[in-house]
């Protein structure tokens, strides 16, 4: 990821946290008081050039309508994501999207067992499951996939983000019968 792609994304992921950003500028330096804001939570130092980096991604993020700056009074500015830089980041998120080892196993293992009905576009099955091949899951069965760490709220996203929540399920396991295969996948 590009220097100034990824200030863009910790601005989008620092906006969506806050909700809505507040800021009190004048209106010509709207964008670089916001900058100034934002170098200020993120404690980066207030050098010139990481200022006008910042002013330069947000005035970018504007013109890509990723976020929506409104004038709320006189020199008083509301910034806010817009739906396309809502969706923006969570294909961010999606595309950042990892399962951490723990330093030691804790003897469990998580199962997904999905159902993806006929419905829905047989891309979305395909979709969810190369994803869930990238995250490090193993093939158990059919539509049944097994991971040794934990990884409940990355399927959550995951789930959501395909629209299949209600046809995904997790299971947390101390133990499966003959787990070599798994055993031997992960460790």
């Amino acid at each position: 990821m590009s220097k100034g792609s990824e200030i863009t994304r910790q601005i989008l992921a620092y906006i969506a946290f806050a909700g809505v950003l507040g800021v009190a500028v004048t209106a010509p330096h709207a964008l670089v008081g916001m900058a100034r804001l934002y170098a200020s939570f993120k404690k980066i130092s207030p050098e010139q050039a990481q200022i006008r980096r910042i002013a330069q991604a947000l005035a970018s993020a504007k013109r890509s309508k990723l976020i929506i700056v409104r004038e709320k009074s006189e020199g008083k500015f509301l910034v806010e994501l817009s739906e396309k830089g809502k969706r923006k980041l969570k294909e961010i998120e999606y595309d950042e999207l990892k399962i951490l080892p723990l330093e030691r196993w804790d003897g469990k293992w998580r199962i997904i067992i999905f159902d993806i009905p006929k419905t829905f576009h047989k891309s979305i099955r395909n979709a969810f499951t190369i994803k869930l091949k990238k995250l490090g899951f193993c093939v158990f069965q059919k539509s049944v996939w097994a991971h040794a760490y934990p990884c409940e709220n990355e399927i959550r996203f995951l789930a959501e983000f395909y629209g299949v929540s209600r046809f995904v399920h997790s299971i947390v396991a101390d133990s499966i019968t003959n787990d070599a295969a798994l055993r031997r996948y992960f460790f």
